[in-house]
């Protein structure tokens, strides 16, 4: 006898997002609250696509990504998110992920994957849980995948609340809202060797510069919302030029400090200073990783983007715009693997 609930599966997708106002630090680690907010732009094409299907019962759970099984502290994280939303008893599931950027290499594809996960469990056990909600499923898989749910513009919550409930993303102005673009200029698309979650971890425990760089984000969050809401290129600038190295600054005063930029990432920031001396309308940031992540308006992509092909060290890049939020749909077909038959 067939199920017929195993002849169809979910495919959600998210894009990544890059914090202009930066999220390092969490006051509560099991939860992924926050100790400050953060603000972040949603970045079209970055995708993570997740399939997600129930498998025959007696099967084992399957969690797949970018082709491969998961180790078990990925399958574990996944699995953990499925745990929180899935109704007792649930069947086995096959989860089935894939980034068509580099992984862990500091573009945010745990944002992405986790905002997936997230809408597509959703779907799969219909739950229709509002946009809220799910913000706050995504944090508990990966702090940064709550802003992900949503395009455009997006600013976390660190909320109050001991149990996360208000610790979520709202939406703050649609990918439309802006024309900017985003090159990113990739300088090692490997894993970096220290994950955000250890690092930031790290730094709020040793880092005698972490309450300070906590105390920068209030003020940080008030003046890019202003940025963004009179389009003030020059001023948003500044204020996410200025929370980007705040935030690496804690990280590398920690004992032992945690360097995610490189010799070249170093040369980069240095090269965007010059061409804004020059007039070029142009402000860089960079995550917990070396690749380094260059703003301006849409006019003016490819010039930037074709002088950060020539310098040495840029392996490549990707041109980014302002992207939607996460979806998931229902498709007909089981996942390869799942045997839709009863066992």
């Amino acid at each position: 006898m067939q199920n017929p609930e195993l002849n169809r599966h979910v495919v959600a997708s998210a894009h990544a997002n890059i914090a202009l106002v930066k999220y390092w630090g969490k006051r509560d680690k099991k939860l992924n609250l926050p100790c400050a907010g953060s603000l972040s732009l949603t970045l079209s094409p970055l995708t993570t696509r997740t399939e997600l299907a129930f498998r025959a019962v007696g099967l084992d759970d399957l969690v797949e990504i970018d082709g491969t099984e998961a180790d078990a502290r990925a399958r574990q994280r996944v699995l953990a998110l499925v745990e929180r939303v899935a109704p007792a008893p649930r069947p086995p599931v096959h989860i089935r992920s894939v980034n068509d950027f580099p992984t862990a290499a500091g573009l945010a594809s745990s944002a992405s994957a986790f905002a997936a996960l997230s809408v597509g469990c959703d779907r799969l056990f219909e739950l229709n849980s509002d946009v809220a909600h799910l913000s706050v499923l995504a944090r508990l898989g990966s702090g940064s995948a709550a802003r992900s749910l949503f395009g455009g513009f997006a600013e976390m919550k660190p909320g109050s609340a001991s149990d996360g409930s208000d610790a979520h993303a709202v939406a703050l102005f649609p990918k439309d809202h802006w024309p900017l673009s985003v090159v990113i200029a990739v300088v090692d698309a490997g894993p970096k060797p220290v994950g955000s979650t250890d690092g930031m971890e790290h730094t709020r425990l040793t880092s005698p510069y972490f309450a300070a760089w906590v105390d920068t984000v209030a003020a940080d969050l008030e003046a890019a919302k202003s940025a963004l809401r009179d389009r003030d290129f020059k001023a948003l600038g500044q204020v996410a030029e200025r929370s980007c190295l705040q935030m690496h600054a804690s990280a590398m005063a920690a004992d032992p400090g945690v360097l995610y930029f490189r010799g070249v990432t170093l040369d980069l920031i240095a090269q965007v200073r010059r061409w804004r001396a020059a007039g070029w309308p142009v402000f860089f940031t960079v995550d917990a990783g070396p690749n380094v992540k260059v703003f301006c308006p849409a006019e003016s992509t490819a010039t930037v983007e074709t002088a950060l092909q020539a310098l040495p060290g840029v392996q490549r890049t990707i041109r980014c715009v302002p992207g939607s939020g996460a979806v998931a749909q229902w498709a007909e077909g089981s996942l390869p693997g799942n045997n839709p038959t009863f066992v």
